[in-house]
C-alpha cells in the first residue's frame, strides 16, 4: 500500500518583513520564519550584515533575588566573516573582549526600561551570522534586540534604538563606512528613546564638548526615525504584555521601618569612611531582622537596608544638597598621585581619589607580543592592551580572587580607550604595550582611578604620549522633573544615584565616554551640565595633582626595558636576513642577545635589553641588506683558512678575502699564526671587484682604529 503524504497549511504563516533605511543602506526585518519558541525573534539585515535576535523570559520569578535577572549576550560567529576558529578545538568558545563590551553596550540601554520590581529570568541573544564591515552587526543587534523585546509579550518600557557616529574631516558622519572609521576623529555609539538619550559609548581623538554633545544630537534625529520604524512593527504584529508578579517591597513595611529607623540610618551613613559606615549599619540591620525577618524573611531584610539607603541619600542630595561624606556637590575626594613605585617594573604610577586607590603598571615588549585578534573586526593584532584587575580585598571582602568578569572587561577597555589616541605610532615608538591597574581600594570610580594611574605609569616608563589624560565621573539624582548632578561619585551615591557619567580626556578634548544609567534616560541638559563638570574637574586633577609629580614623560627607558631600534629594507631582501628555515636570523639573535621582528612591508624591529647589542644587530643587519661600502669597516668571523689569507665573514651569507699581506701590520708566515677559524676580526673593505667579489684588510683597519685612538 502507498503512502500519501500532503500539507494543507501554509509553512510560515506569520511571516512579516519590514523595510526602511538607515544612513542610506537598506534596513530590513524579518519575523515569523525563525525561533518560533522565542516570546521575540527577528533576523535584521543591515547591507550584507545579519543578526538573529531573540529575548526569551521564564514563567516564574527567581526566588532569592533582590534584583532584576538580565542577560545579554552577543555571539560572534568566526563563519560571518569566513574564518576557522583559532583554537584547539576549532569551535567559537567563550566570548571574547568585544563580544563581551558589546554585550554590556546592548545591556546599559534596555535594562532601565525593564519594570524594576519584575524578578523573571530574561535573556537576550543577538547572533551575528554575516558581516558586512560597512553596516555595524552591533548597531544592527541592538536595534534588532529592541525590536525582539517590543514585539514580545514581556513588560518592557521601550522601544531604543542606536547609531554609531563618526567625525571625518570635521563633519559628522552616521554608521561611518569602514573606510570612514579609519579616518574618524570620533567613535561613538549613542542610544535612545524617542524623548531621551539613554547610553553613550565614546572614543575620541580629543574632540570638544560642544562637537560631542552635537554628535549626540545628530544621532538622536537618526534614532527617532528608526523607532517610528519599530513602532509600526509593534502596530502590526506587537503581542499583549504579560502579567508578572511584583517583588516590590511591602509599602507598609518599609514605612514602618522608616519611622523606627530613620534617624539611626542616617546617623550611621554620616561619614566619609566607608569602612566607617558599614560597621555602624550592622547593629541596625541585626535589629531590624530581629523584628521583622521571621515573618519576612533575611532576603526582605536585605532589601530594606539598601532601601533605606537609598532613601537618606537622595533625600540629603535633594532636599539639603549635603553628600554623604560631607563634600560640596562639585568638590572632589583628597587626591594623590605617585610614580616609580616598582623599582624592576618599566613603569608604575599609582592614583588615590579618597579610598578609591589603583596601581598601574607599564610592560614594553617587541611587536611580536602585541595580542592576535581573533574575532569578526578586521583588526588583526593590538599592541597597546590595557587591563583592569578588581581583587575582592579592595571592597573588604574575604574571598578567593576570580577570573576578570564583564565588568573588569569592560573597565579595562574603558581605559585603554581614553589612553589609545595619545599613544605614539609604530614608527614613533615601535613598541607593544601593556598596562596592567590593579584596584588596591575601590570606593567609586576606579575606571576614572586607571586612566590616571595609567598615564602616570606610561609617563614613568618614558613612553612619549602626545598629552597626558586624565578621567572623572559625575553622578545624577532625578525626582519627577527635579534633577541635580554631582562631581566624583562615589560608591554609595554610585549605587544608590541615577547615573555614572564618566569622561577621560586631555586639556585639549574628550578621549573616552561612558555612561550608566538608572532611569528612563536623560535630557540634552543634563548632558551639558555633566560634560561641563568633568571637564572642569579633569583639567584640575591634571594640572594640580598628575602633572606636578612627573610634568613630562621621562627622558630615558628603565634599565629593565627592552631597547627598541628599527629600520626599513627592501621587500627583496627580507629572504636574506631571514635565511633558509630561519637560519640567518636565528643567528644574528642568538649572537647578538635580542629579538627580531620582521614585517611584510620590510619595517625590522630590534629588540634587546642592553642598547649595544641592539645596535649590533642593527648593523649585522644593514650589512646583510646594503652592499657593502669600499672603506668600511666591520667586525666579521673567520670561516676558513688558506694558505694565502683568510675567508671572513662580515655578515652571514657575506664573506670577503683577507690577503696573508693584510693579516697584520707586520709581517706574517702563515696564516695559522695569526687567526684561527671562529676568530672576530675587525676588518676593512679595501676592493669588491666586478664580480661582486670583497677583499679585506686587518692591516686597514688596525691602522685606521691606531689613527682615531692617537687623536
Amino acid at each position: 500500500m502507498a503512502l500519501e503524504f500532503s500539507s494543507k497549511k501554509e509553512t510560515f504563516p506569520h511571516y512579516r518583513k519590514f523595510e526602511t533605511e538607515l544612513a542610506g543602506r537598506p534596513f530590513i526585518v524579518e519575523t515569523g520564519k525563525m525561533c518560533g519558541l522565542s516570546n521575540g525573534s527577528c533576523m535584521i539585515s543591515y547591507g550584507d550584515t545579519r543578526v538573529l535576535c531573540n529575548v526569551t523570559m521564564s514563567e516564574k520569578p527567581r526566588e532569592g533575588v533582590d534584583f532584576f535577572p538580565l542577560s545579554v549576550d552577543f555571539e560572534e560567529k568566526l563563519y560571518a566573516v569566513g574564518r576557522i576558529p583559532g583554537s584547539f578545538m576549532r569551535r567559537e568558545g567563550r566570548p571574547g573582549e568585544k563580544a563581551i563590551l558589546t554585550s554590556r553596550v546592548v545591556d546599559r540601554p534596555i535594562r532601565p526600561l525593564f519594570p524594576k520590581d519584575m524578578r523573571n529570568d530574561v535573556s537576550v541573544v543577538m547572533t551575528v551570522m554575516s558581516v558586512d564591515q560597512d553596516c555595524s552587526p552591533e548597531i544592527a543587534g541592538m536595534i534588532g534586540t529592541s525590536i525582539a523585546i517590543s514585539i514580545s509579550d514581556i513588560p518592557w518600557k521601550g522601544p531604543i534604538a542606536g547609531v554609531y557616529m563618526g567625525l571625518v574631516d570635521n563633519e559628522l558622519v552616521v554608521n561611518p563606512t569602514e573606510a570612514q572609521r579609519e579616518k574618524s576623529d570620533l567613535q561613538l555609539t549613542v542610544a535612545a528613546s524617542m524623548e531621551k538619550i539613554v547610553m553613550i559609548e565614546a572614543g575620541a581623538n580629543e574632540v570638544d564638548e560642544r562637537t560631542m554633545l552635537n554628535a549626540i544630537k545628530a544621532a538622536h534625529v537618526e534614532i527617532k526615525k528608526m523607532i517610528e520604524f519599530i513602532n509600526s512593527i509593534v502596530a502590526e504584529i506587537g503581542k499583549p504584555k504579560k502579567e508578572f508578579q511584583s517583588m516590590e517591597l511591602d509599602h507598609d513595611l518599609f514605612e514602618a521601618v522608616k519611622a523606627e529607623f530613620l534617624d539611626d540610618f542616617k546617623a550611621a551613613m554620616d561619614t566619609d569612611d566607608k569602612n566607617v559606615r558599614d560597621m555602624r549599619l550592622l547593629p541596625i540591620r541585626d535589629r531590624i531582622s530581629e523584628k521583622y525577618g521571621e515573618e519576612w524573611g533575611e532576603a526582605t531584610v536585605e532589601e530594606i537596608m539598601y532601601k533605606m539607603q537609598k532613601f537618606v541619600v537622595r533625600r540629603w542630595l535633594l532636599d539639603e544638597g549635603k553628600r554623604v561624606d560631607g563634600r560640596g556637590i562639585n568638590e572632589i575626594r583628597p587626591l594623590a598621585a605617585e610614580v616609580g613605585l616598582l623599582p624592576r617594573v618599566h613603569g608604575s604610577g599609582m592614583f588615590t581619589r579618597g579610598q578609591t586607590q589603583v596601581l598601574t603598571t607599564c610592560t614594553l615588549s617587541s611587536l611580536r607580543d602585541a595580542q592576535i585578534m581573533d574575532d569578526l573586526s578586521t583588526e588583526e593584532t593590538k599592541r597597546y592592551i590595557h587591563h583592569y584587575n578588581f581583587p575582592p580585598y579592595s571592597v573588604g571582602e574575604a574571598r578567593a580572587p576570580r577570573s576578570p568578569g564583564r565588568r573588569e572587561i569592560g573597565h579595562g577597555a574603558l581605559a585603554e580607550r581614553a589612553l589609545l589616541p595619545m599613544i605614539p605610532s609604530t614608527e614613533e615608538f615601535p613598541y607593544a604595550l601593556r598596562l596592567v591597574s590593579e584596584v588596591l581600594s575601590s570606593n567609586g570610580s576606579t575606571s576614572q582611578a586607571s586612566i590616571c594611574g595609567s598615564t602616570l605609569a606610561l609617563m614613568d616608563a618614558g613612553v612619549p604620549i602626545k598629552e597626558p589624560v586624565a578621567g572623572i565621573s559625575c553622578g545624577l539624582i532625578t525626582e519627577g522633573e527635579r534633577w541635580m548632578t554631582m562631581l566624583d561619585i562615589q560608591g554609595v551615591e554610585d549605587f544608590h544615584g541615577d547615573m555614572d557619567f564618566k569622561v577621560g580626556g586631555t586639556k585639549n578634548g574628550i578621549t573616552a565616554i561612558q555612561m550608566d544609567i538608572k532611569v528612563d534616560g536623560l535630557t540634552y541638559e543634563i548632558i551639558e551640565e555633566a560634560f561641563e563638570k568633568c571637564r572642569k574637574g579633569r583639567l584640575y586633577i591634571l594640572n594640580e595633582i598628575m602633572l606636578p609629580v612627573i610634568p613630562a614623560p621621562r627622558a630615558e627607558l628603565s634599565k629593565y626595558a627592552p631597547k627598541m631600534l628599527s629600520l626599513k629594507i627592501d621587500v627583496d631582501k627580507i629572504k636574506d636576513v631571514i635565511g633558509k628555515g630561519g637560519k640567518v636570523i636565528q643567528e644574528i639573535c642568538a649572537n647578538c642577545n635580542c629579538k627580531i621582528d620582521v614585517e611584510e612591508d620590510g619595517s625590522v624591529f630590534i629588540s634587546a635589553i642592553n642598547q649595544e647589542d641592539g645596535e649590533r644587530a642593527l648593523h649585522t643587519i644593514k650589512t646583510i641588506v646594503e652592499d657593502p661600502e669600499i672603506g668600511a669597516i666591520y667586525k666579521g668571523r673567520v670561516t676558513r683558512l688558506m694558505t694565502f689569507g683568510a675567508f671572513v665573514e662580515i655578515a652571514p651569507g657575506k664573506e670577503g678575502l683577507v690577503h696573508i699581506s693584510k693579516l697584520d701590520t707586520k709581517r706574517v708566515e702563515k696564516v695559522e699564526d695569526v687567526v684561527a677559524v671562529g676568530d672576530e676580526l675587525l676588518v676593512k673593505v679595501t676592493e669588491i671587484d666586478q664580480q661582486g667579489r670583497i677583499n679585506l684588510s686587518r692591516k686597514d683597519a688596525l691602522a685606521d682604529l691606531a689613527a682615531k685612538q692617537g687623536k
